[in-house]
């Protein structure tokens, strides 16, 4: 029987092209998505990436071939493709893999509204029809289609109606001449950015603006802090008062401050929780559980009431419906809005931020520097046979070694709270990989729990 447990994660649909994913896949995949949401129109749409032209029409083939009209939105970041399912009303599809290499696509998935498809919430459905339908279709693959029994196509640009959403969460009478330089890595950023900000009193300078689903000239993936190297520079060289850092479907943004200095998704979250908070006291706030502890203590501060949760957007978009959160916040970069219909965009939180500084006068290292209370290791990927089995192998350790879970808990992989200093450890959703955060009091004691917690990982995995 067919599988596709291996493309289909937590709360997205990737791998590679064409040896994991392919045009046959994808057209299942638009008939199941059809089936499952049972919507009248469904709309799509793709980053830069190459092979996204022939998936995304597979998709559309497939909706079209169970009755669903498609409304194709072209070239798109991922925020973009959510807005337009939260205005049109409608279930989404976009085809991206963020910030994996160029061999890769994949598929994120939302219902009408903006709604999250992951894992609980129809994606083990979505799978489990499309897996069906290639069994029945076998090796001679997909029957043709005719085009007078396709459900209606058609091109929509919402590019326009996106920016001028994304300016209105801020004063923008309030906002000042500022330098920033974008580093767009060739992705979808290179689209959605200039439209955002033409018009706005800002001088912004593009890096890497030509969209290229090759990446040519560095990976479109900012967390990593080598990928930083280009921004940080033409920081230094211009003088400019902040940069943009963001990845191939520029849903997520990385900061660097006016003195070159990169800024962690965590002051970030910070940063924008206590503004969101200003506008809007007494506000619910969600973070995921390895962000760092400043975020709850700034949230507790400004008077808001946080909660912590899951890491992925499938499960903060949930958390924040039953909720009405009026802000997310993610380590990795991703930042959710009430009034974005609950989905991340970096650009509303580069705007949010880039607005604090018109108002305020102030550098962003000097907005920061309250907030700069611990040293973080950052997210420390390590290949292991079974990411899965060595968090469980430490999360009996722990348990054995306090008699009782109470100083850790699994909301997400296993967090462990040690006093002065806590580490969570998690298998990827996406990668065959274990993932280590340790935050401590400062980069001595950090550097010293990271080799503890590494050290043991070796000794129980046999690595």
């Amino acid at each position: 029987m067919t599988s596709l447990s291996h493309v289909f994660k937590a709360y997205d649909i990737r791998g590679v092209v064409p040896d994991e994913l392919n045009a046959a896949q994808f057209r299942a995949i638009g008939v199941a998505m059809a089936r499952f949401t049972g919507a009248p129109r469904l709309l799509v749409a793709r980053d830069m990436r190459e092979s996204g032209v022939e998936l995304a029409k597979a998709f559309a083939d497939g909706a079209r071939s169970e009755g669903a009209a498609v409304t194709d939105l072209g070239l798109a970041s991922t925020d973009l493709l959510y807005f337009a399912a939260g205005k049109l009303d409608a279930p989404g599809a976009m085809f991206t893999a963020s910030h994996n290499p160029a061999r890769y696509n994949g598929l994120k998935l939302c219902l009408s509204g903006a709604r999250p498809i992951g894992r609980d919430t129809g994606l083990t459905e979505i799978q489990a029809i499309a897996e069906a339908l290639l069994d029945e279709w076998g090796a001679d693959g997909p029957p043709a289609l005719e085009p007078s029994a396709l459900a209606h196509f058609e091109e929509r640009s919402v590019l326009d109606d996106y920016a001028e959403h994304v300016r209105s969460f801020v004063d923008i009478n309030a906002l000042r001449t500022l330098v920033v330089v974008a580093d767009t890595a060739n992705g979808m950023g290179g689209l959605v950015a200039p439209k955002v900000f033409d018009g706005l009193p800002f001088k912004v300078e593009y890096l890497f603006p030509e969209l290229d689903g090759n990446f040519p000239n560095h990976p479109a993936d900012p967390i990593q802090p080598e990928n930083l190297a280009w921004l940080k520079r033409a920081v230094r060289d211009l003088g400019a008062d902040i940069g943009l850092a963001f990845d191939g479907d520029a849903d997520r943004v990385f900061l660097v401050d006016e003195r070159s200095q990169p800024v962690s998704g965590s002051l970030t979250t910070a940063l924008v929780a206590a503004a969101m908070l200003d506008k809007h006291p007494g506000a619910t706030v969600l973070y995921n559980c390895i962000c760092s502890r400043v975020v709850p203590e700034v949230i507790a501060e400004k008077g808001g009431v946080g909660i912590r949760t899951q890491v992925g957007h499938s499960f903060i978009k949930q958390v924040m419906a039953e909720t009405d959160a009026i802000f997310g916040g993610e380590h990795s970069g991703h930042y959710y809005f009430r009034e974005n219909y609950r989905a991340d965009s970096g650009i509303i939180a580069a705007l949010v931020v880039l607005e604090l500084l018109c108002v305020t006068g102030k550098p962003l290292s000097e907005l920061l520097k309250p907030y700069e209370r611990y040293s973080a290791s950052g997210e420390i990927n390590t290949e292991v046979a079974d990411p899965a089995g060595a968090v469980e192998a430490m999360a009996a350790e722990v348990e054995a070694a306090e008699g009782a879970l109470g100083i850790a808990d699994r909301l997400d992989g296993l967090t462990v709270d040690r006093g002065d200093w806590w580490y969570n450890l998690r298998p990827s959703n996406t990668e065959p990989l274990l993932r280590l955060n340790v935050e401590a009091p400062d980069d001595k004691s950090c550097a010293r729990h990271v080799e503890e917690v590494q050290n043991a990982v070796t000794r129980l995995t046999g690595g």
